[in-house]
Order: C-alpha cells, then sequence, then structure tokens
C-alpha cells in the first residue's frame, strides 16, 4: 500500500512524498487556521466580557484539560478501532460545536462561563482526535521517516500559528469573534473530505478489539512497567506546568504590557509561531548532533529567556523576539518528546502511550494555565511570566537528574509467534490459563539467570502476565520454573503476539543460560473445577459440564 509504513530505500523519503500524509498534512494546516482563528476569538471575547485574568488564562485551561481528562479513553479507543473513523468523528464533532458557538455569539447569548463550556467540548474533539491521529503518521510513513513526520506536523501547527492569529485578530477587530468562530467551523471541511476518501489497508491477522476499559488498563500499564516511557512522561508534566504561562498569559501581554488590542495580540501569537517553525525546522539538524536531552535542555533554555524578555519587555519587537525563542522552545521540547515517545512503543500500543504523554503534557499546561493566572491575577502579568521562567530552570536541572533515554535503535516490530496447537479443544474465552516454563541453570550461571529473570518478569507483567513467579525444586536444584497466569487463551494468544524483537534480546540470554539441549520445557494449563458445574434432570451434560466448552464456567 502506498501510504503503509515499510523499509528499504523508502526509508530515507520525505514523509510529504507519501500521498496520504502529504493530503492529511495540508487539510490540517487549513484546519489549524481556524482553531488558531477561533483561540483568539474565544480569548479576545472573555477580555471584552469583563472577565478576570484568571478567567482569560482558563480559555486555554479549557482546551487542554478534556486532553487530560479524556485521551486515555481516545487511546485505547484509536488502537481498537479504525483509526480513521474516530478521526472523522472528531473532525464532525468539532465542526457541530463550532457552528452552534459561532450562532451563540452572533445572538450575543455567550457569557464567560458558556464561552469556557464550549471551549471545553471542542477540547474534547481535540482530545479523541489527537491519539488516533498521531498514531496514524506511524501508519502512514516508514519509522525512519517518523521523527520528520512529527516534526513536520509540529512545523504544519506553527505555519499556522505565525500567520493565524494575526488573521484571527484581524477578523475579531472586523466582524467580532462569531466571525472568528464561523470560519474555524469551515476550516474543518477540507480534513473531513480527505478522511472519507482514505481507505487504508486494514491489520491482517488482527485479534478482536479489548474491551475499553480492559484496554485503558493495559495501556497505563504498559507504560508504568517501561522506565524509559515514565521518563519521558515525568519531564513532559514539569515542561508543560512550565510552558503553558507564556501562551496562556498572552492576551494579557498585548493587553496589559504592550497596550494593544486585539490585533496586537494576534501579532504577538504569529510572532510565537514564526519561531515554532523555526523550530520544527531545526529539529532534524539538532538531531543528528545532539541526543534527545540535548535536544530538550537547548528548548527549555530558549522558553526560559522567552518568558524572561515578555516580562520585562515594553516593545512590541523585544517581545516577539522574546516569543520566536520561545515558540522554538516549545515546539522542540514537545516534538522531542512525542517522538521518543513513539519510537520507544509497538504499534499494537502506541495510541495509549501518546495519549498518557498528552495527559502529562496538556494536564501539565492546564495546570500551569490555573496556576499562572493565579499569580497573574494577584501580582501581575510580569511576575507570573518570570515565576514561569524560574520553573522552566527547575525543569532544566531536572534533565541532569533524568536523562531521556537514546531509543533510536529499538526494534519494535513485533516477533512472529505461532499460535500453540493443544490436544484439548479450547475456545478463546477458556481460563484461567496457569504458563510454566522449566529452566536447567547452572550454580554458577544463577546471578545471571537471577537478573535476566527480573528482567522478564518485567516484560510480562507489561504485556499482561498476572501471578507472576519464579520457583526452585527443592529435590532438583538446578530446576527454576517460571510460572503466569493469563485470564483467558485469547489473553495468552495477545500476550505473546506483544512481544517485540527488542525483548527477545532477554529470551535469547535466557536460552543460553539454559543447560539441556532444547528448548526449555513449556506446559500451558487451563485450571479447572473438582464439582461438575452442571446437571441436567439428574446425569452430567458432558458438553456443558467441560468448563473448556463452556469457558465462563471455568473462569
Amino acid at each position: 500500500m502506498a501510504d503503509q509504513a515499510s523499509s528499504g530505500p523508502r526509508a530515507t523519503m520525505s514523509p510529504l512524498s507519501v500521498p496520504i500524509f502529504r493530503a492529511v498534512w495540508v487539510s490540517s494546516i487549513v484546519s489549524n487556521f481556524g482553531g488558531l482563528i477561533q483561540s483568539v476569538g474565544a480569548s479576545w471575547l472573555m477580555i471584552a466580557l469583563g472577565a478576570s485574568p484568571q478567567l482569560i488564562a482558563l480559555v486555554q485551561a479549557s482546551t487542554t484539560l478534556p486532553i487530560m481528562l479524556l485521551s486515555l479513553f481516545a487511546g485505547a479507543i484509536a488502537d481498537n478501532l479504525d483509526r480513521r473513523k474516530v478521526m472523522l468523528s472528531a473532525q464532525v464533532f468539532m465542526l457541530l460545536v463550532s457552528a452552534i458557538l459561532s450562532g451563540f455569539a452572533w445572538a450575543g447569548w455567550l457569557t464567560p462561563w458558556l464561552l469556557l463550556g464550549f471551549t471545553f467540548l471542542i477540547g474534547c474533539g481535540t482530545a479523541l482526535n489527537g491519539p488516533a491521529w498521531q498514531a496514524s503518521v506511524g501508519d502512514m510513513v516508514p519509522r525512519a521517516a517518523l521523527p520528520g513526520a512529527v516534526a513536520m506536523n509540529s512545523m504544519g501547527f506553527n505555519i499556522a500559528r505565525s500567520v493565524g492569529p494575526a488573521i484571527g485578530g484581524a477578523i475579531v477587530a472586523a466582524a467580532g469573534a462569531a466571525a472568528a468562530f464561523l470560519a474555524n467551523a469551515v476550516s474543518y471541511i477540507g480534513l473531513i473530505v480527505v478522511l472519507a476518501r482514505w481507505r487504508p489497508q486494514p491489520a491482517e491477522g488482527r485479534l478482536p478489539p479489548e474491551p475499553v476499559g480492559t484496554a485503558m488498563a493495559a495501556g497505563v500499564r504498559y507504560v508504568v512497567m517501561s522506565p524509559g516511557l515514565r521518563l519521558v512522561l515525568m519531564r513532559s508534566l514539569v515542561f508543560g506546568l512550565a510552558a503553558s504561562a507564556v501562551p496562556a498569559l498572552m492576551p494579557l501581554v498585548a493587553r496589559d504590557l504592550i497596550g494593544g488590542g486585539p490585533l496586537t495580540y494576534g501579532l504577538l501569537l504569529g510572532g510565537f509561531g514564526l519561531g515554532a517553525i523555526g523550530g520544527a525546522l531545526g529539529t532534524t539538524r539538532l538531531r543528528t548532533r545532539l541526543r534527545p536531552e540535548g535536544v530538550v535542555r537547548a528548548a527549555v533554555l530558549a522558553l526560559a529567556a522567552g518568558a524572561a524578555i515578555a516580562a520585562v519587555s515594553r516593545a512590541m519587537p523585544l517581545t516577539i523576539a522574546g516569543l520566536l525563542l520561545a515558540g522554538a522552545g516549545w515546539v522542540l521540547a514537545l516534538s522531542t518528546f512525542n517522538v521518543s515517545v513513539q519510537l520507544s512503543t509497538p504499534r499494537w500500543v502506541v495510541a495509549r502511550a501518546l495519549a498518557l504523554y498528552q495527559m502529562a503534557a496538556f494536564g501539565g499546561m492546564a495546570a500551569g494555565s490555573w496556576l499562572f493566572g493565579i499569580i497573574a491575577d494577584i501580582d501581575g502579568v510580569a511576575t507570573a511570566l518570570l515565576a514561569a521562567a524560574a520553573l522552566q530552570l527547575v525543569s532544566l536541572v531536572l534533565g541532569f537528574l533524568f536523562v531521556l533515554p537514546d531509543i533510536s535503535d529499538l526494534d519494535l516490530d513485533l516477533r512472529d509467534w505461532q499460535v500453540p496447537v493443544t490436544n484439548v479443544p479450547i475456545l478463546p474465552r477458556s481460563g484461567p490459563i496457569v504458563v510454566t516454563i522449566e529452566y536447567r541453570i547452572e550454580p554458577a550461571d544463577l546471578p545471571r539467570f537471577l537478573a535476566a529473570m527480573d528482567e522478564r518478569k518485567r516484560i510480562r507483567r507489561r504485556d499482561g502476565a498476572r501471578h507472576w513467579t519464579l520457583l526452585r525444586d527443592l529435590m532438583e536444584p538446578d530446576l527454576w520454573i517460571e510460572r503466569y497466569h493469563v485470564a483467558t487463551w485469547l489473553d495468552y494468544v495477545r500476550h505473546n503476539q506483544r512481544r517485540t524483537h527488542a525483548d527477545m534480546e532477554n529470551s535469547r540470554e535466557l536460552l543460553a543460560l539454559h543447560q539441556r539441549d532444547g528448548d526449555p520445557v513449556v506446559h500451558r494449563r487451563i485450571e479447572r473445577q473438582t464439582r461438575p458445574p452442571a446437571i441436567n434432570r439428574g446425569t452430567l451434560d458432558p458438553e456443558v459440564a467441560d468448563p473448556l466448552t463452556d469457558p465462563s464456567r471455568s473462569s
């Protein structure tokens, strides 16, 4: 398929050479223009309605809070359902909400809290769309082109950010906020058409989807049991908390520090966006020269300097210069975090991992918007921006203590695992399943074996195993038994099909330590009841009495 990831010579191509990525990218830029025009309209309308600085800062929080609340749910849906349909549903929902918001604005029915409610709903659509869109990028382009594709997405958004806010300010100044909201509604149409025409090839041999609750738990478990991912999420949370002040307080910078109106606000946002475009264009070059941690440190310094300049400046050119720095730092850090998550997560769970990353980053932004809005209320906008710059420097120090991993060489393709044929008939819902694996280990190899088993425990639990234990036989000292449970036979299949080539290094190490010819002995067993589960008119019904053919009784 032309839009399917592959390897070989295509791995060095530009992501824009893939037709579907190019079409979605261009239509997304148009949609981003609309979103930024809407954001300018909402922020300036909030000022026109006489809202406090805290409520003005909450305009950004109202769009980022749904990402924190709903992203994991959206990620579970995106990993289990057709991502194209998920994105289509989100885009149609946002179009309808934006159209209704425009109508309310024309009629003069909006209050500050009602406006926040509408922006919250648009944020819900963004939260539903985000994991599906970001995970789909890896389906459209080869793995080697993924960092470039993520940077292109950031650049596309910031192309819109560099011009869209100024256009939004002009629209608000000329025709009012309702026209800005209507422009946003129209901007969704192109992307809806592109997604409606896209026909991605379905994945081969795909297992039945997990229940949403189970899928969400599996995503959380995977991230919690992956040290590298935990580190990326922690760093993105702290970064988002400190970085949020610049965009959240920009309407107040325009009004209170510069003394301008909606057009001034749009120009300031445009400066931030131009800086972000520069950051996106420089991402590829920086990634070839610096490790991920080096890129993030440079981004943190740029954002801290930009926030401090915006705080002390009272001249628009100097403020825009500071915002150029802040915009570059913003996109450099967030795109690096995004790529780190995508490159360290296999495809079966990537949308959920990205969702948790979004929850961390945008949850930090939502909290930061509220926090710095309060500081601005109490002691002014300049103080709030200086506090954000100081907190960003704390994030820099954190980078020396918790360095981002370099995961560019990870092979996360799923291994080819064949479902074993059982001599006892079994259904997908049959269970619980108990698996034991027997190893023969020499005493001299025990330290290496136990260290490898500690890693094996993490991998097993990360991929869904329960009640993992390691046993040693008291009569045969060289016999060690790995034991774990899964709820059903289908869960056992899922568990094994989630293993990646990177995980197989652990299996090879354990196999090398095994002292007998052949592979370690594997036993797959199902738990059985001791009491006959069904009696029909005084006699056993063998079809019902066997838990293998009536799995609901055995589980």
